[in-house]
């Protein structure tokens, strides 16, 4: 018999589970993207900074969610309380299958509207199969981040408010 030595918190392809430790909020975006997530970051400080009532955010690499047990850490500590959940995936499901099915039945379950967005300008059927957003919607979203820029993100964000409710003025997504 052999036995591999391990550290606890790993499993054996050497990913290790990580806690992110974040609070809930209004709207959760996951991206494989850090220049998007600093964009969005960007446009989200400038909002807090001149708007009275904007609804929370919460951003993370899905990377750092490689590992199962992060996963489920995450949906339980931050993304079943919120209140509009959208994730970007480069390379669609199969990139990180156990994500995309965790937050699906998470969401559903909880009825919180969720998009599944490609993480490139490429339509992706299987992943508008998880989306429960309104095809237009998550459409507009998508092309919000397609396009890219603090403007298309403020627009995002603005967007992503009046979905969670809120009254505010965004306008269409445009290109740089």
């Amino acid at each position: 018999m052999h036995l591999l030595a391990t550290k606890p918190g790993e499993i054996r392809d050497g990913s290790a589970a990580v806690d992110l430790a974040q609070t809930p909020g209004d709207i959760v975006v996951l991206s494989a993207a850090d220049t998007e997530i600093a964009c969005i970051a960007t446009a989200q400080r400038a909002r807090v900074e001149t708007a009275a009532a904007v609804p929370s955010l919460r951003l993370a690499n899905l990377m750092r969610l490689g590992h199962n047990l992060s996963v489920d850490l995450y949906v339980e500590q931050t993304v079943r309380h919120a209140r509009l959940v959208v994730v970007r995936v480069l390379g669609g499901r199969g990139y990180w299958p156990y994500g995309v099915d965790q937050i699906a039945l998470t969401c559903r379950e909880h009825d919180i509207p969720v998009a599944f967005l490609p993480g490139d300008d490429q339509p992706d059927a299987e992943l508008d199969g998880f989306t429960t957003l309104s095809r237009d919607a998550a459409h507009r979203l998508w092309q919000f981040l397609v396009h890219g820029g603090v403007d298309n993100a403020a627009g995002f964000l603005a967007y992503t408010a009046t979905l969670n409710g809120r009254k505010g003025d965004w306008r269409e997504p445009a290109p740089l």
